[in-house]
C-alpha cells in the first residue's frame, strides 16, 4: 500500500505505512515545517521525511551506545595485553552469556 497522509482538525496526523497506522498530534507550526521540507524536494512525501528522522535518531542512539561502551572500557581499569589467555576468558564469558 502506498504511503498516505491525512489531516484531521489540522492537528492530528494519521500516517498509514504498509498497513500499519500511527496517529499523532502536531502543532500547525510543525506541520508547516514538515510541508516545507517535503516541498523543498529533499523528500517525496511526509512519510519519507518522518522515516528519515527516525533513522537518524536510531543512528544517534547507536553512536551514543558506542560512546558509553568506550567510556565504560576506559574507566574499567588498567589496560592489559590481549593474549591467548585473555582471548579464552572473553570467549568463555561471551558463550556463557549467550546461553
Amino acid at each position: 500500500m502506498a504511503d498516505l497522509l491525512t489531516t484531521v482538525d489540522n492537528h492530528v496526523q494519521t500516517v498509514i505505512m504498509s498497513g500499519n497506522t500511527m496517529s499523532f498530534a502536531l502543532p500547525e507550526s510543525m506541520r508547516a515545517y514538515i510541508d516545507e521540507r517535503v516541498q523543498s524536494g529533499n523528500y517525496g512525501n511526509t512519510s519519507e521525511y518522518l522515516r528519515d528522522l527516525i533513522r537518524q535518531d536510531q543512528e544517534n542512539e547507536s553512536r551514543q551506545r558506542l560512546r558509553s561502551l568506550i567510556a565504560e572500557g576506559l574507566e574499567s581499569g588498567q589496560a592489559r595485553p590481549f593474549d591467548d589467555a585473555a582471548h579464552a576468558e572473553l570467549r568463555s564469558r561471551a558463550l556463557s552469556e549467550s546461553e
